[in-house]
């Protein structure tokens, strides 16, 4: 008997091959895991063929597998173009990116504009995260790709695009730091945990200075606008930092660099790889550590 072959058992058997996981498979897809046990399952009965053995924690092809997948690619490929010929609606091939909120106005923006030009059926589904966050959902294989600041003392993962060093930051107005009626130097940053945070604080703590915290929030926008109304001040990079707010360096203590680093899956797909390649092109163009006025 002819087997039978279901298209959406194929997808995912290619979807978990690629991503090297089918726990990451079954979150990609948006099924539970006993789902793509039982598709898996199923293909093995239609083949008549074991087609994965276990290798450590994971499962790899086995040779009939490796045979089936590479049909399996040609069949959903051109399933999903004949559907599309005839004007079915099929669902476009997902990419999840991660970023924090610096590279939301100039490299996610260029990126996927060119990106969009040269895969136009892909769909990009775009998160904003925490550096420690997105580093977990890599990871996990909820997230595709992310970029993700680093500190200089932590273990190198990803690839490493740029240094950047941080700055600390006030309303243009601020010839020097802001002091409250007691002393102390307010600051605007973000909620725990923030790799800028814990620089600013160490490093005020190291030198002596008195602070408080004047406003704390999960918003890189509500950070400007607080250092725009005169707030307090705050430690970033000097990435896409808006219209009317400066830096003070020379009048606080000195802060270590940060790298800026890209993490992604082991076994990206291949429009995934294009939109990486984009990424790191973008980030050279647009030269991610550019100055600010100093004061």
């Amino acid at each position: 008997m002819v087997p039978q072959f279901d298209i959406e058992a194929l997808r995912t058997m290619i979807v978990g091959t690629d991503l090297g996981s089918f726990a990451r498979a079954a979150l990609h897809l948006g099924r539970s895991q006993s789902a793509v046990s039982m598709q898996l399952k199923r293909l093995e009965e239609q083949a008549g063929h074991a087609l994965f053995h276990r290798r450590g924690r994971g499962l790899v092809p086995t040779e009939a597998g490796d045979t089936l997948l590479s049909y399996a690619r040609r069949i959903v490929a051109m399933h999903d173009e004949a559907a599309m010929a005839l004007g079915a609606s099929v669902a476009p091939p997902t990419i999840r990116l991660g970023l924090p909120q610096d590279f939301f106005e100039d490299v996610m923006p260029s990126a996927l504009a060119t990106f969009s030009q040269k895969r136009p059926n892909v769909h990009v589904a775009v998160r904003a995260g925490r550096n420690y966050a997105l580093e977990d959902e890599v990871k996990s294989g909820r997230l595709d790709l992310a970029l993700a600041f680093a500190g200089m003392d932590r273990p190198r993962t990803g690839d490493l695009l740029a240094t950047m060093p941080m700055s600390w930051l006030s309303k243009d107005e601020d010839s020097e730091p802001l002091r409250d009626v007691s002393g102390s130097l307010p600051l605007v940053l973000f909620d725990h945990p923030c790799l800028f945070r814990q620089a600013a604080l160490r490093s005020l703590d190291e030198a002596g200075i008195r602070w408080r915290l004047s406003l704390t929030t999960p918003s890189l926008p509500g950070v400007w606008a607080a250092l725009r109304f005169g707030l307090g001040v705050t430690v970033r990079t000097a990435h896409g930092v808006p219209p009317g707010i400066r830096r003070l360096d020379n009048c606080l203590p000195a802060l270590p660099p940060l790298e800026l680093r890209m993490l992604k899956q082991d076994h990206l797909p291949e429009a995934a790889q294009d939109l990486a390649r984009l990424l790191k092109a973008t980030i050279e163009n647009l030269g991610v550590a550019g100055q600010l006025p100093t004061r």
